[in-house]
C-alpha cells in the first residue's frame, strides 16, 4: 500500500469522527453553483448565467462599500459596521493590546429565513 494511499484512507476514516452530523450534508455554493442553477432554471446560456451572477454581486458588492445597506427580502440584510478603537487581550499570554478602528460587514438574517433554518426546511437544489 502507497503512503498516499494510507494516508488518504486514514482521512477517509477519521473524517466523519471529526465532523458533527449537521456538517456532513454541507457544502459551499460557489459563484459557479450559482451560475449553474440559473442555467438550468432559468434557461439562459453558461455564459450569460455567469454574466448575470457576477453582475449581481458586483452591485451587492459596490452598494456596501459605498456604505449602503443591501436588503434581500425573505433572505436578509448585509450592513457596514464601524467598530470603535479597543483595547483587547491576548488570550494565551494576557497581555493587552490596541485594536484599530475597523469596518465589518455584519449579515442579518430576514424572520423569513431565521424560521426557515430553525424548523428545518430544506432548500430547493
Amino acid at each position: 500500500m502507497t503512503t498516499e494511499t494510507f494516508a488518504t484512507r486514514k482521512a477517509d476514516a477519521v473524517a466523519p469522527q471529526m465532523l458533527g452530523s449537521d456538517d456532513e450534508n454541507r457544502r459551499t455554493v460557489t459563484r459557479a453553483n450559482l451560475a449553474e442553477a440559473v442555467y438550468r432554471r432559468i434557461g439562459l446560456s453558461r455564459l450569460e448565467s455567469a454574466q448575470l451572477v457576477e453582475t449581481v454581486i458586483g452591485e451587492i458588492s459596490d452598494a456596501i462599500l459605498r456604505g449602503e445597506n443591501v436588503k434581500l427580502s425573505s433572505f436578509g440584510t448585509f450592513l457596514q459596521r464601524s467598530k470603535r478603537e479597543r483595547v483587547g487581550r491576548n488570550p494565551k499570554t494576557g497581555v493587552e493590546a490596541k485594536i484599530t478602528p475597523r469596518k465589518v460587514l455584519v449579515f442579518k438574517a430576514s424572520h423569513i429565513m431565521r424560521g426557515r433554518i430553525n424548523n428545518g426546511q430544506d432548500f430547493e437544489e
